[in-house]
């Protein structure tokens, strides 16, 4: 579990991952070593899984953003998932409940990428139904502060 220090140390690193560790001690009033040694225990035990970068995609040309719902047959969900999750395009899967097992957030530059990637993804064995939607404006997509 983690505490008030640790969590003021991962909502500065979600604010501006960049930033070094004595402008994280400044903004939280501990010491610059606190910040070295606690960030790498959060790294250790893999609360802090990585660092990455913020990208705008429609600003560099991916143009269609979709949301996939699949059904996939009973027992192969981790499978499918998994040759889905390595595929061009591929942002997010995730396990859901409801009437699908699964939804897929893809991008792609234009209609005829996500035409072939719905086409092959159907073709994959043990998909039984897809349903898709296109994402027509994104309004919020960040990582969240923790309380």
């Amino acid at each position: 579990m983690i505490d008030e220090k640790d969590r003021q140390i991962i909502n500065e690193l979600i604010n501006n991952s960049k930033q070094s560790y004595r402008d994280i001690a400044v903004k939280t009033k501990l010491s610059a070593v606190t910040i070295m040694n606690r960030v790498k225990e959060l790294e250790k035990n893999k609360i802090i899984k990585s660092y990455t970068t913020e990208i705008d995609y429609e600003t560099i040309g991916y143009d269609v953003q979709v949301l996939i719902h699949m059904r996939i047959a009973k027992g192969r969900l981790f499978d499918v998932e998994q040759k889905i999750a390595v595929l061009k395009g591929v942002f997010a899967v995730y396990d859901v409940t409801g009437n699908f097992d699964a939804i897929i957030i893809a991008k792609f530059k234009n209609r005829r990428m996500m035409d072939a990637f719905l086409k092959k993804i159907q073709t994959f064995d043990f998909v039984e139904r897809t349903e898709t939607n296109i994402i027509l404006n994104t309004i919020k997509e960040k990582n969240i502060l923790i309380e």
